[in-house]
């Protein structure tokens, strides 16, 4: 699929990796935090594949918005943790974050 080989498709991989090894660590007893960012870090790849199979300008257009907004609720969802002390490695949290920041810059142009 070509979707696979643009920068921001691997860019959401590569975060989704790191999201669920910073998952899988964190503290106990925030499953529901941790449901929340599972659901935004998935859906970052999966709109931009779903966006790259529809037919209209409108439609990819639309399915880009989504992962941008999952992008951006995932960085909120690395700041609670962060604050929370939920995870104790911050090289991987900065890490998310930057990978975030890039996703949301590649995505806020394809959104145009």
């Amino acid at each position: 699929m070509h979707y696979e080989q643009l920068d921001v498709y691997k860019a959401a991989i590569q975060f989704l990796s790191l999201s669920a090894k910073i998952m899988e660590s964190c503290k106990k007893g925030y499953s529901t935090l941790m449901d929340q960012f599972r659901r935004a870090s998935y859906s970052i790849p999966l709109n931009i594949g779903e966006a790259a199979g529809k037919p209209s300008e409108q439609d990819r257009r639309r399915y880009f918005a989504n992962a941008r907004g999952s992008a951006m609720e995932s960085n909120a969802i690395l700041d609670v943790i962060s604050v929370l002390g939920l995870y104790p490695n911050e090289k991987d949290i900065q890490s998310g974050k930057d990978l975030l920041n890039r996703t949301v810059g590649m995505l806020t142009k394809l959104c145009r």
